[in-house]
């Protein structure tokens, strides 16, 4: 297991932005993000199998949220546009050392879980 600090959460407006960030004690090749909002599921927002650069990401963020790294800081970045009160959560990095792209990406278990951040829309 590997370290994970996420920062970057807060509040906003509809229609808002915010970038989160997530900063691993090494580097890892298959890391994501998870939401959870109270009295729902924990949901995968999204993925990336870091070597190569694929990625998933949920029907319900597609085209509005980007993921994007810096190698060099082991950091990964969760860009949120035009935000809705649905997106309203605590949002999770997540980590998985040693699997590959595809296994990365069609559903593996994240066996490193950062804090948490928590994500307020307002209407």
């Amino acid at each position: 297991q590997v370290q994970l600090v996420e920062s970057g959460g807060g509040s906003v407006q509809a229609g808002g932005s915010l970038r989160l960030s997530c900063q691993a004690t090494r580097y890892i090749s298959c890391m994501g993000w998870f939401r959870q909002a109270p009295g729902k599921e924990r949901e995968g927002v999204a993925r990336v199998s870091r070597t190569g650069g694929s990625t998933y990401y949920a029907d319900s963020v597609k085209g509005r949220f980007t993921m994007s790294q810096d190698s060099g800081k082991n950091t990964l970045y969760l860009q949120m546009s035009a935000l809705k009160p649905e997106d309203t959560a605590m949002y999770y990095c997540v980590a998985r050392i040693g699997i590959s792209k595809d296994a990365c990406l069609g559903g593996t278990e994240f066996d490193s879980w950062g804090q948490g951040t928590q994500v307020t829309v307002s209407s």
